[in-house]
């Protein structure tokens, strides 16, 4: 069962206080792609500087610790905080698993593919929302909505830093 505490300003935040399964049965997924004139590397070189990057997301905050991120993020009254694991994925340049949060699964996977004189960045999120945790507040439509203006916000963040 996920526990929600008040906050100051009247905000929520809502955790599990569990790990994510493995398999999630009916996955969301949202993927965004953007064309980059620019090498493979120079992005590569960008998006692996893990903490920059995803406050290019507008993260309110990012703290790493290893290979695992605390990612908080305010969406309406609610604050959002995700532990995530950074994994290896030889298909992604980042590829990182939910561990704690509002999913009962979350993956997200950057891939680069060279395209002759460009590159193109493609991230998906594939996700399952713990519905007894989170129906009351939000549902896929509203994270999917939010996850799109994160990876939007990270590829702007990309496109001003090359």
């Amino acid at each position: 069962m996920g526990t929600t505490s008040e906050q100051p300003g009247g905000a929520v935040r809502i955790g599990t206080g569990k790990p994510s399964p493995r398999f999630a049965p009916h996955m969301a997924t949202v993927s965004l792609s953007r064309r980059f004139d620019a090498a493979p590397e120079t992005l590569r070189e960008r998006i692996t500087d893990v903490e920059s990057f995803m406050y290019g997301a507008d993260f309110d905050a990012v703290d790493r610790t290893g290979t695992t991120l605390t990612l908080e993020n305010s969406v309406g009254l609610a604050t959002i905080e995700l532990e995530v694991e950074l994994v290896d994925d030889p298909d992604a340049v980042l590829a990182y698993e939910h561990r704690d949060g509002i999913f009962e699964e979350m993956t997200t996977r950057y891939e680069l593919t060279p395209r002759g004189d460009h590159t193109e960045l493609t991230a998906t999120t594939d996700f399952e929302v713990d519905v007894a945790l989170v129906g009351l507040i939000l549902d896929a439509t509203v994270i999917k909505r939010q996850r799109r203006r994160e990876l939007a916000a990270q590829f702007d963040y990309l496109a001003e830093t090359i």
